[in-house]
């Protein structure tokens, strides 16, 4: 069994950290966006359009960043503590 609260907390503390380090790097390197977007999501020629680095928009892709990994990671604890060997 593995302990769904505490796989929980811990995903929102790596969620958190992890998307805090890749704001920064793209408000102290901009330029890594459009490689990010070719090269990790495999997108081709994709305007971007301007960069929007506010409070607000580091706020919201917090939250939202970390309801996707809280689900994806409650659906991975229910599954395996559903499925029996």
């Amino acid at each position: 069994m593995i302990a769904t609260k505490r796989l929980l907390k811990v995903t929102a503390a790596w969620i958190s950290v992890v998307y805090a380090v890749c704001f920064a790097g793209v408000a102290l390197f901009p330029n890594i966006c459009p490689g990010f977007m070719r090269y990790a999501l495999h997108v081709v020629g994709v305007d971007l359009g301007i960069d929007v680095l506010t409070f607000g928009t580091f706020l919201s892709g917090l939250i939202i960043w970390n309801v996707i990994a809280l689900l994806a990671v409650w659906l991975f604890a229910a599954l395996y503590n559903g499925i029996k060997k």
